[in-house]
């Protein structure tokens, strides 16, 4: 039963972005390059609030101000990431053999760089659990909660998706210098994260978190130029062309379709 559930946990956790990973980007060699990248940064940021953490010792006992400097330090590095993608955009123009479009299109280097981040966080985030949850022992028998795997893989999936969705509209407010949506960001990411702090209460957690995550796809579907046609083409199993275009003031626009 212990190997049945780690892979079950396992799947939950990271089924939906092994399969986006598969589908969207491992056939694109710049894609991947992309998505490695941008899971280093996430690295960067989990050594410098580990540092932080370690070297304020008098706030260690106070497990609320590493996820606070936690997710400040992960935002920081996404801009980070960000500010040298725009450098590299002429290297990535001359090594795109062709395929102009990752870099045409600022959505899907958003998305690639999001699923990095989402990728390396669950799995940083998991890895630990799911080792634990091969054996030896069962979990809740000194009144620890049964539902703690599934609750864990249940937790890491929204987090993974809600990095998707924040690197599409982080990627977007600073295109567009849409500042009210990059608070948006921070601030659903912190409570996100802070929220994780009243666990094992997950009949409140899971719910806010996934409720967050909703809500940020939702909003990173219409900024990404989804629209009710995209929809009914996704459904019939007809390729959408989506044709996106930059004006002068930065606004991205759609320009074709169907």
């Amino acid at each position: 039963m212990t190997v049945a559930e780690f892979f079950g946990c396992g799947l939950i956790a990271f089924g939906p972005s092994l399969a986006m990973f598969g589908l969207t980007i491992a056939t694109d060699p710049i894609r991947t390059i992309m998505l490695v990248a941008s899971a280093f940064f996430w690295l960067l940021a989990l050594l410098f609030s580990s540092i932080l953490y370690t070297a304020v010792v008098q706030l260690q006992d106070y497990l609320a101000f590493g996820v606070v400097f936690s997710v400040l330090f992960q935002e920081l590095f996404r801009f980070l990431w960000f500010l040298l993608i725009q450098k590299a955009e002429g290297g990535l123009k001359k090594v795109s053999d062709g395929n102009m479009q990752i870099v045409e299109n600022k959505h899907i280097l958003a998305y690639v760089s999001g699923l990095g981040f989402g990728m390396i966080s669950g799995a940083f985030s998991l890895v630990n659990v799911l080792a634990d949850m091969t054996g030896p022992g069962t979990i809740g028998m000194k009144g620890d909660p049964k539902n703690f795997f599934i609750a864990s893989a249940v937790t890491s999936l929204a987090f993974i998706l809600l990095h998707v969705f924040w690197g599409i509209l982080f990627f977007n407010a600073l295109h567009r210098r849409a500042y009210l949506q990059l608070a948006y960001v921070i601030l659903c990411h912190m409570l996100a994260s802070c929220i994780t702090l009243m666990n094992p209460i997950y009949s409140v957690t899971i719910p806010t978190i996934w409720i967050l995550t909703i809500l940020s796809g939702v909003l990173a579907f219409i900024v990404a130029g989804g629209s009710h046609r995209t929809i009914q083409s996704a459904f019939r199993g007809r390729p959408q062309v989506l044709q996106v275009n930059a004006d002068a003031t930065g606004n991205f626009t759609q320009v074709g379709g169907m």
